[in-house]
């Protein structure tokens, strides 16, 4: 293998004045370690697990001071740091530290969402987080929405509506009486949707094989052409058609204008899974990437990936709030009629939970301190660190750029010969047990004739990273690679 290239520093991107740095929060106090420990993953566990002792709820307890000790000193010893400049594996950033404060209050309220008596203030901060990020998804006034758990749940939820709204214009009570009569349901996604598509049909009764997944472009977006033979098959019930705004490996945006044209001709609800995109709205750069999403009925946003807040903090916007009819429920313990009535209803009637945590809390505190600009200051910084990856890539011998950036993962690889694939996992391997390095790995689908491929994968969501960090990780990836392929490995 070659020498690295060397590549030229980037112009500094444009940061609100009063962040030199941008504030993130870690638990581990150690500046000369790397993202993880050192070490094997069993030898990391074991030992996190002999310092906490045997495994049984203690008879008596050691005090406050000692047992957060305890738990810190794990964490700071044994646990991941996402603020250092080499974590870099997953959609997973480290989170500003005004969200981490914030979200102490929302813990320390315990209020819940599902009742006016249950929190006021946070009901009503909520509401405020919703409005405002449906406002800058391009939704009018009737929309509305709901803090969910994660991605997958907001998919889910954005299925259950979907199924239970295409059957209710085919004079079907699906929440009432199940799928009976409901010719068929299937949902339509890319190849390249997540996988949560199809934990949702499972869970709702349609079967996984109800998940119909349609062929991607060179750009890695679902082709309409595809979607559209697919929708005219005969004796199916296209419940919805699911398109992606943010893949989880390419970061590609699927065409929503015309995906949204075939949904409605066919009468099937259309969500966009924006869990990772969403957040190109705040940045005036990447914005154009979702000028369609007003075009949805709904949406999945993931404000603990773009967004930089603890996990897990998403939301799903339906355009219509009418849809939530799904989850309308009166109890008489929680919310009769009368006092519905009186004004102490709360958002039981948006969500599968009942207690359900502030999570708007964390949100509302960050968009206020950051607003829209010096959140997409901090994307724009990543996407920038993104394509200077790239740029490193292409101009290194050693390396081989897979995909082009779309948003701020890079898929590459380490040029070799033979078992290349298997190349790609020990190299991972090694440097995740070095400690240093925390980059992902995921498999690039064929294309053009060429086959799959294992891919190594950085996605870049740290805003205090430098060019020169980047150029170091790439480096240690190359000086690893050189070692893997100088002893050999066999394919797997």
């Amino acid at each position: 293998m070659s020498q690295p290239a060397r590549l030229t520093a980037l112009p500094a991107p444009v940061r609100d004045p009063f962040a030199a740095r941008w504030q993130l929060a870690s638990t581990v106090s150690d500046t000369e370690r790397g993202p993880l420990p050192h070490g094997s993953p069993g030898a990391v566990l074991r030992r996190t697990a002999e310092v906490l002792g045997e495994p049984r709820v203690p008879s008596t307890g050691m005090g406050e001071s000692a047992a957060l000790d305890l738990i810190a000193g794990l964490l700071d010893e044994w646990g991941i740091d996402l603020s250092h400049p080499h974590a870099a594996a997953h959609l997973q950033p480290p989170v500003l530290q005004v969200a981490v404060d914030a979200d102490a209050l929302a813990s320390a309220s315990n209020a819940s969402m599902d009742t006016y008596d249950s929190g006021p203030a946070t009901l009503a901060i909520e509401q405020w987080v919703v409005k405002a990020l449906a406002g800058l998804a391009g939704f009018g006034p009737q929309a509305d929405g709901v803090l969910t758990p994660g991605g997958s749940i907001s998919n889910l939820l954005a299925v259950l509506i979907a199924r239970d709204s295409v059957a209710a214009a085919a004079g079907i009570d699906v929440r009432r009486n199940g799928l009976q009569g409901l010719e068929q349901p299937v949902v339509f996604c890319s190849e390249l949707a997540h996988f949560s598509v199809q934990r949702a049909c499972a869970a709702l009764g349609l079967g996984e094989q109800a998940a119909i997944t349609i062929g991607s472009d060179d750009n890695f977006r679902m082709r309409p052409d595809l979607l559209a033979d697919e929708l005219a098959k005969p004796g199916r019930t296209p419940v919805a058609v699911i398109a992606t705004a943010g893949t989880t490996d390419f970061g590609s945006v699927d065409p929503i204008a015309p995906i949204a044209e075939l949904a409605r001709q066919y009468g099937a609800w259309l969500h966009v899974d924006a869990a990772y995109g969403f957040g190109a709205l705040f940045s005036d750069r990447l914005a154009p990437l979702l000028a369609d999403v007003a075009l949805a009925d709904s949406v999945t946003l993931d404000l603990h990936k773009i967004g930089w807040q603890p996990a897990a903090t998403s939301v799903l916007l339906v355009a219509d709030r009418t849809r939530f009819a799904a989850f309308d429920r009166s109890v008489d313990y929680l919310n009769p009629s009368d006092d519905i009535d009186s004004g102490l209803d709360g958002l039981l009637g948006r969500s599968l939970q009942t207690t359900r945590r502030p999570d708007a809390v964390k949100v509302a505190t960050t968009l206020a301190a950051y607003g829209r600009a010096g959140l997409g200051a901090m994307l724009d910084t990543c996407h920038e660190l993104a394509h200077a990856a790239a740029a490193r890539v292409v101009a290194d011998s050693n390396l081989e750029l897979l995909a082009p950036v779309t948003l701020t993962t890079v898929l590459f690889r380490v040029a070799g010969q033979g078992p290349v694939d298997a190349l790609q996992g020990e190299v991972r391997r090694r440097l995740l047990a070095s400690g240093r390095v925390l980059i992902g790995r995921t498999k690039v689908p064929a294309r053009n004739g060429r086959p799959a491929a294992v891919a190594l994968k950085l996605t870049l969501l740290n805003p205090n990273a430098t060019v020169a960090d980047i150029e170091n990780l790439l480096d240690q990836v190359v000086e690893v690679g050189r070692a893997v392929a100088a002893e050999g490995v066999d394919a797997q």
